[in-house]
C-alpha cells in the first residue's frame, strides 16, 4: 500500500534537532492517508453537528409563531362551525314555529269539521221530523180519501209548506255536505303540510346535531394536547385550571325571569345539552390558553448556540439546569411574563437573574456578563434581560438556565418541548 500511495503521497521526514544530536520522524504514505482521513472526518462531523444545532435553534425560535398561527386557524374554524350551528338552530326554531302554526290550523279545521258534522246531524234530525210529519199528512189524506171525502178537500197550503220545508232542508243538507267535503280536503292538505314540516324539522335537527358533534369532537381533540403539555412539565391540569379560574371568576348583570316552552322541544333539549358541553370544553380550552401564556415556554437564547450540558447528574453532583454556549454578549431573553425577584451576583451562579412567574414557576439565568433589569421590574416574554457571560463558576461563556416549580428544579427541556407539542 505504501508503494502504491508513493506517487500521490510521497514519504515525508520530520527532523528534530538539538544541540547534541538530531533525529527525524518518518511519515509513510499510509500514515499520511490515515491522518488526512481523520482530520477530514472530524471536520465533517463538526460541520454536520453545527448545522443540526443551527436548525434546532431556528425551529425553536419559530415555534411561538407557529403556535399563534395554529391557534388563530383553530379559533377561526370554531367560529365558522359556531356560526353554522347558530344558523341551523335558527332554521330549526323557524321550522318549529311553522310546525306549531300548522298544528293550530289543523286544530281549527278539525273544529270546523266537527261543527259541520254537528250541523249535518241537526239537519238530518230536522229532516226526519219533516219526513215524519209528511208521512202523517199523507196518511191522513189517504184516510180521508178512503172515507169518501173528495180529494180536493186536502189542505193545499199545508202541502206547499211541507214542500218548501223539504226544499230548504235539501239545500241545507247539500251545502253542509259541500262544506264537510271542503273541510275534509283542507284537513288532509294540512295533515300533509304538517308531515312535510315535521320531516323538514327532523332534518334540520339532525344536521344541527351533526354540527354539534363535529364541534364537540374538534374541541375535545384540541384540549388533549394542552392537557398533555401540563402533565409533561409535572403539573396537575386540574390544579392549573382551578388556579386560573380563581383569578378569572367575575360575574354580574341583571337577572330576568326565564320562560320555557313545554311543547315540541324534546329534540332541542338534546342539542342544548351538547351545546352546553361544547361551551364547557371551550371554556376549559380557553383556560388552558391563559395558563399557557403564563408559563415560560420560550427560548432564552434566540441566536445560534450549542447545548453543552443537560439536566441531571454531572461530575458526581446534580446539575439543576441546562447550559447553552455562545459568544459573550449574546442577548438573553425572558422565557415568560413575570416579575424580577433577583438581579445581581450570587455565588457560583455569578451574575444571576431570577424571574417569578405565575402558577408557582421560577426561571433563573446565570453566568451573565451584564444585567439589564432591576428587582421588582415586570418583564414580558421575549424581552431582553441580560447578556451571556462567563461569571461565577464557569469554564467558558454560556448561559445556565434553570426552571423551578414551587422551589424544586425541573428539566427546562420539558418546557421547551412542551411548546413544540402545542404547535
Amino acid at each position: 500500500m505504501n508503494a502504491s500511495l508513493e506517487r500521490i503521497l510521497p514519504e515525508k521526514r520530520l527532523f528534530l534537532r538539538s544541540d547534541d544530536h538530531s533525529r527525524f520522524v518518518r511519515l509513510r504514505p499510509l500514515t499520511q492517508l490515515v491522518g488526512i482521513s481523520g482530520i477530514t472526518l472530524a471536520f465533517g462531523w463538526t460541520l454536520v453537528a453545527s448545522s443540526v444545532l443551527a436548525i434546532d435553534a431556528i425551529s425553536a425560535g419559530s415555534s411561538r409563531g407557529g403556535i399563534a398561527s395554529t391557534q388563530t386557524a383553530f379559533e377561526q374554524r370554531l367560529t365558522e362551525l359556531s356560526q353554522e350551528r347558530d344558523a341551523r338552530a335558527a332554521e330549526a326554531l323557524a321550522a318549529q314555529n311553522r310546525f306549531a302554526v300548522a298544528l293550530e290550523q289543523v286544530s281549527q279545521m278539525q273544529s270546523q269539521l266537527l261543527a259541520s258534522e254537528e250541523k249535518r246531524r241537526e239537519l238530518e234530525a230536522g229532516l226526519d221530523v219533516v219526513q215524519s210529519t209528511l208521512r202523517s199528512a199523507i196518511s191522513d189524506r189517504n184516510d180521508t180519501v178512503a172515507d169518501g171525502a173528495p180529494a180536493g178537500d186536502a189542505d193545499p197550503a199545508r202541502d206547499q209548506e211541507v214542500a218548501a220545508a223539504l226544499d230548504i232542508l235539501t239545500g241545507e243538507l247539500r251545502q253542509t255536505a259541500d262544506e264537510r267535503a271542503t273541510a275534509v280536503q283542507q284537513a288532509e292538505e294540512a295533515r300533509r303540510a304538517v308531515e312535510e314540516l315535521s320531516l323538514e324539522r327532523d332534518q334540520i335537527l339532525a344536521r344541527n346535531d351533526e354540527i354539534l358533534t363535529q364541534l364537540e369532537n374538534a374541541v375535545s381533540v384540541s384540549v388533549k394536547p394542552l392537557d398533555d403539555v401540563f402533565r409533561s412539565v409535572g403539573m396537575n391540569p386540574e390544579d392549573v385550571l382551578d388556579t386560573i379560574r380563581e383569578g378569572y371568576s367575575g360575574q354580574g348583570g341583571p337577572l330576568t325571569p326565564m320562560g320555557r316552552s313545554t311543547r315540541g322541544d324534546a329534540a332541542l333539549t338534546n342539542s342544548e345539552t351538547k351545546a352546553n358541553q361544547i361551551i364547557v370544553t371551550l371554556d376549559q380550552m380557553n383556560t388552558y390558553r391563559i395558563a399557557m401564556e403564563k408559563l415560560p415556554l420560550a427560548m432564552p437564547v434566540k441566536d445560534s448556540f450549542r447545548y453543552t450540558s443537560g439536566f441531571g447528574r454531572r461530575w458526581g453532583r446534580a446539575h439543576e439546569g441546562i447550559d447553552m454556549a455562545a459568544p459573550v454578549g449574546t442577548p438573553i431573553h425572558a422565557t415568560g411574563d413575570g416579575i424580577v425577584t433577583h438581579a445581581g451576583r450570587q455565588g457560583a451562579y455569578g451574575n444571576l437573574i431570577k424571574i417569578q412567574h405565575e402558577l408557582g414557576v421560577e426561571t433563573r439565568y446565570g453566568h451573565l456578563s451584564r444585567i439589564r433589569v432591576k428587582v421588582g421590574q415586570r418583564v414580558s416574554q421575549g424581552e431582553r434581560i441580560g447578556d451571556m457571560g462567563n461569571t461565577g463558576r464557569s469554564t467558558g461563556p454560556h448561559l445556565h438556565y434553570e426552571v423551578r416549580m414551587k422551589g424544586r428544579a425541573v428539566d427546562p427541556m420539558s418546557f421547551i418541548k412542551a411548546a413544540s407539542n402545542v404547535q
